[in-house]
């Protein structure tokens, strides 16, 4: 199997060890504790499930500034975000310190974590815009990415952390949250070798599910990762249960048997385009996975991203060697009238726009909230009634 980042084997950050488990538990009662920001707090989960190996923690000021302008370490390892605990304050918490970081999105706000402060950093707001603007490429205020970026604080922790739970994701989500140990675990016990991942967070229509058949087909894999976001959105996007319960009918219903692993990871989206696309890289490669499907506005939203900048920046600013997971790079896809089937638009030269099934995501809300099913070419009915059945409620 895929090496992963950096390392020779995982090095997830939760405790395992029961009994080491329970200590720190115990310890956390009697130490300060911080409510972190739900970004620090995804981070944190991300880290403990062993997707963001090798870090050992929270990424110091040096780490972030030159992680965010040169996509990698102050020391070189090869990263594309910084990772992060930014907070408005941190009174009382020095260098050396010990402290309990506590969940900000789980009632009475439980200990996610422990943490070994290594250096609290005040940060400028010159160097947040610094770091902002290379992550996000905008330093508009109405860009989610940016506008939650920047709203965290201007004081930095940094230092290792031992995860000592995965937030709400595991009772939320019991059977599709799924650590990058477990991925591995289980692609190990499927006999899987050669995986291609896809990232998604919405449900899928007729053309995501032909561009994992695409994909599947084209690089001869033993199976396919859908692998979803679980954790924060923007207003207007699909919420995870939904997606969740469109997938697996789509599964469950079109594809063969043990052709499809659905697993979920705990992380708030960025929105951060062709940077996003890297960190997908990266811990797919953690997950076990030899490939990733980066398609057309990877990881974007609205206008602030070119269609394929999330394909380009792996061959533009990630170095050769950096990563060992390979790139399957996609074209928009649609129903071809003309060949009957879903096709890359780029595979059509023949074809004019009114050949495809186009519609818009406006659209299709507008359709399923008013109980009309999108085309079959477009969505498949079982799929689409999932979701007129969530926006017919939300409406």
């Amino acid at each position: 199997m895929i090496k992963p980042h950096g390392a020779d084997e995982l090095k997830p950050l939760f405790v395992y060890d029961t009994e080491q488990h329970h200590a720190l538990n115990k310890e956390a009662e009697s130490l300060p504790s911080i409510v972190v920001s739900s970004a620090a707090a995804a981070n944190a989960v991300m880290l403990g499930g062993g997707y963001f190996t090798p870090l050992t923690g929270y990424m110091n000021l040096a780490d972030s500034l030159s992680v965010a302008e040169n996509l990698h370490t102050a020391d070189g390892l090869f990263w594309p975000v910084p990772i992060i605990n930014l907070m408005p304050s941190a009174e009382g918490v020095e260098a050396g310190s010990r402290i309990a970081l506590r969940d900000p999105n789980v009632e009475g706000n439980p200990v996610l974590a422990i943490m070994d402060v290594e250096a609290v950093e005040s940060v400028s707001d010159e160097q947040i815009d610094f770091m902002a603007e290379n992550i996000f490429g905008t330093l508009d205020m109405d860009h989610p990415g940016v506008k939650t970026f920047k709203s965290q604080g201007n004081v930095l922790l940094s230092g290792p952390i031992q995860v000592l739970n995965f937030s709400y994701f595991q009772d939320d989500f019991p059977d599709t949250f799924r650590t990058a140990v477990e991925i591995r675990n289980e692609m190990a016990e499927r006999g899987w070798g050669k995986v291609v991942a896809f990232q998604t967070r919405n449900p899928m229509h007729r053309a995501h599910e032909e561009l994992c058949r695409m994909a599947m087909e084209d690089l001869g894999t033993d199976g396919i990762l859908i692998h979803m976001l679980l954790g924060k959105l923007k207003a207007g996007d699909i919420p995870a249960h939904v997606r969740d319960a469109a997938i697996r009918k789509m599964v469950e219903v079109y594809f063969p048997k043990n052709t499809v692993m659905i697993t979920g990871y705990g992380f708030d989206m960025l929105y951060a385009g062709p940077r996003e696309a890297v960190l997908h890289a990266v811990f797919r490669q953690n997950c076990g996975c030899t490939h990733l499907i980066v398609g057309r506005d990877h990881a974007g939203v609205g206008d602030y991203y070119g269609g394929f900048d999330a394909q380009t920046i792996f061959d533009e600013k990630v170095p050769a060697g950096a990563l060992e997971i390979d790139i399957y790079r996609a074209d928009h896809t649609a129903y071809s009238k003309k060949l009957n089937k879903v096709v890359m638009m780029r595979d059509a030269p023949d074809h004019e726009k009114e050949d495809f099934v186009l519609l818009s995501g406006t659209k299709v809300r507008e359709m399923l909230g008013n109980g009309i099913a999108p085309p079959p070419e477009f969505s498949r009915p079982e799929v689409a009634q999932i979701l007129m059945d969530y926006y017919q409620i939300e409406g």
